[in-house]
């Protein structure tokens, strides 16, 4: 088959088995994001609220279903997905009435948290809005999972481009494509949250790196260019980490270059140029349209989502809970080590090409980041690690190149070895 044929093959199985699990993966979250998608789509408050609400409702009574099926002591009674629905939907419904009877109709999301924690998701439109088609004509519940599905193996194929682009063998780039779907990458971007189309984004973005570097300076440089301020309107602070992490690597790159008396190459120089500019545009743009300041965020992290008071020194807290963190994530990591082993694996793959080998783990590295910026252990699943995955992504596949190219001759046999005997 052909390499395209490959690539949607392997899309197509991974959302085959997707179909086991349509329901059940909202979070909190999720319901900020749908209920802001639907708006836009020209339903009110009140209308949004109820769609969303029936959608969490149902995963919610579903997972109940499914967990007493399995659960010893009550797999042999009654159903609850009557019971959990009807709970659910009082709870829910409750609330959202009781806020719109007191004014809070302000924005596109529908009032399920307090203000200051909705203005954190009204500045993020990109994702309901690539929620829109698909929630308009599918509805909520198979409209979001397929959405979820799309923007999931749009990252695989994604990482096959990078790969293939790198001139890595065919076998190896669909490994790295099977990497994307398998690894905490796929899971956490089929979740209806924005960090599967920050994932996307993120890898077109590297994906424009290696053509910038593969002789191909503009359309890198374009790619890169493009994606950043698309990466400002699904989440900004994506877009500020991204942009100043490849300005970094790529300055590194020209300077490492320049120290050894070879040509820096336009493409270095395109990528750092748009990186900077990024990072900047990002922290000026977001000044302008008075988005929530870093102080706001930290005292959603520190007030357990503005339910207490406000901190009066955030910043002395947030060191302090920084070293705490550190110490018992990596403590943890030692118990169960394979996240640390796939990025020591993805990282010596990726220093195999020096200077993608700065830009790739550039851009990983702001999982690090943006788990740094919440040092909060509780945060179930690790997606404000999920940046990091992309490591091993692309690098474990970098990493078993060598092994794909050798192919050991076969000793040549003599006359003699090749008689064949025959008995009777």
């Amino acid at each position: 088959m052909r390499p395209r044929t490959w690539v949607l093959v392997l899309a197509a199985v991974f959302a085959v088995l997707q179909l086991a699990n349509v329901t059940g993966r909202d979070t909190p979250d999720s319901r900020n994001y749908v209920s802001y998608a639907l708006n836009l789509t020209g339903e009110n408050k009140r209308a949004a609220a109820a769609a969303t609400v029936d959608w969490v409702c149902a995963g919610r009574a579903s997972l109940a279903r499914r967990n007493q099926s399995v659960n010893v002591v009550r797999f042999h009674g009654p159903s609850p997905t009557r019971r959990v629905v009807a709970q659910c939907e009082a709870d829910e419904l409750g609330l959202v009435d009781r806020r719109l009877r007191a004014g809070q109709t302000d924005g596109h999301i529908a009032p399920f948290n307090a203000p200051r924690l909705r203005r954190i998701f009204e500045v993020r439109p990109g994702y309901p809005l690539f929620l829109v088609p698909f929630v308009t004509v599918f509805g909520v519940t198979w409209g979001v999972w397929l959405a979820s599905v799309v923007v999931t193996a749009a990252g695989g194929a994604l990482a096959f481009l990078i790969l293939r682009t790198l001139a890595v063998p065919l076998p190896l780039a669909l490994t790295g494509q099977a990497l994307y779907y398998v690894l905490p990458c796929g899971a956490t971007a089929m979740r209806p949250m924005a960090e599967g189309l920050m994932l996307a984004l993120t890898l077109a973005a590297v994906w424009g790196c290696a053509l910038a570097l593969n002789r191909r300076p503009r359309a890198g440089a374009a790619l890169v260019a493009g994606c950043l301020p698309a990466l400002f309107a699904v989440k900004h602070s994506q877009s500020l980490f991204l942009g100043l992490c490849l300005g970094a690597a790529a300055t590194a790159v020209a300077v490492r270059r320049r120290w050894r008396g070879r040509a820096v190459g336009r493409g270095v120089v395109a990528i750092a140029v748009a990186g900077w500019c990024a990072a900047l545009g990002t922290v000026l743009l977001a000044r302008l349209l008075h988005y929530p300041s870093e102080s706001e965020s930290l005292q959603d992290l520190l007030t357990d989502h503005y339910h207490r008071p406000d901190r009066a020194h955030p910043w002395p807290e947030l060191l302090h809970l920084e070293s705490s963190f550190w110490i018992e994530w990596v403590r943890r990591q030692f118990m169960e080590p394979l996240f640390v082993t796939a990025l020591a694996a993805g990282a010596w793959g990726a220093l195999r090409r020096p200077a993608f080998g700065c830009l790739l783990p550039a851009a990983a590295f702001t999982g690090i980041l943006t788990q740094a910026g919440h040092p909060d252990i509780n945060v179930w699943g690790g997606r404000l690690f999920v940046m990091a995955w992309l490591l091993p992504v692309v690098g474990v596949p970098l990493l078993l190149e060598p092994l794909a190219r050798h192919r050991p001759a076969l000793p040549a046999q003599g006359k003699g070895e090749r008689q064949v005997h025959r008995v009777g």
